[in-house]
């Protein structure tokens, strides 16, 4: 269990995997776009922030098309998408790559979410995740699939405080859209 609340104000990082991604031959694993079920579960990544009220202030995704794709879909999901900043450091970014961009935004940024991959995203979650609600890092540890979204909570003076252990996973959930 974590020890005890930081000092600071309330930042939330939601962290979304990119949905299923198609692997057509010839295409750089880079540009592979979104498999059918992938353009089904983005949006529905998008509804369930919605729904939680998990909208972020910004965006952080990597460069790679399937990221991208998952972005777009998602955020159509809200009145007003937030700024979204592409970083190509995301693109198969391990767990120090991702916590220096995280820690590079600017503190007024209270939810700020991840657009990634595996498996840098889950042990990013992992490893700042001192306990969870529920059964919330048991079930995060069994599978982070495609469309996966973490929720973490932390108190902070700002992202640059962000340290292993130090946040709440208040949530964990794998939208899924339905088939036509």
């Amino acid at each position: 269990m974590t020890a005890r609340a930081g000092a600071g104000p309330l930042h939330r990082l939601v962290v979304l995997r990119h949905a299923k991604s198609a692997r057509p031959e010839g295409v750089a694993d880079h540009d592979r776009p979104l498999a059918p079920r992938g353009r089904r579960d983005a949006p529905a990544a998008g509804r369930a922030l919605a729904e939680a009220d998990c909208l972020p202030d910004l965006a952080l995704c990597s460069t790679a098309l399937r990221a991208r794709q998952t972005w777009e879909l998602a955020s159509t999901q809200w009145g007003t998408p937030p700024p979204v900043r592409y970083d190509p450091g995301l693109y198969a970014a391990g767990v120090p790559g991702l916590l220096a961009a995280v820690r590079e935004v600017p503190a007024e940024v209270e939810t700020l979410l991840l657009v990634g991959h595996n498996p840098g995203l889950e042990q990013l979650v992992l490893e700042l995740a001192g306990d969870g609600l529920d059964d919330t890092l048991d079930r995060l540890r069994a599978k982070f699939p495609t469309s996966a979204v973490a929720v973490l909570s932390w108190h902070g003076p700002g992202w640059r405080s962000l340290t292993p252990g130090a946040a709440l996973l208040t949530g964990f959930m794998v939208p899924r859209g339905t088939k036509p």
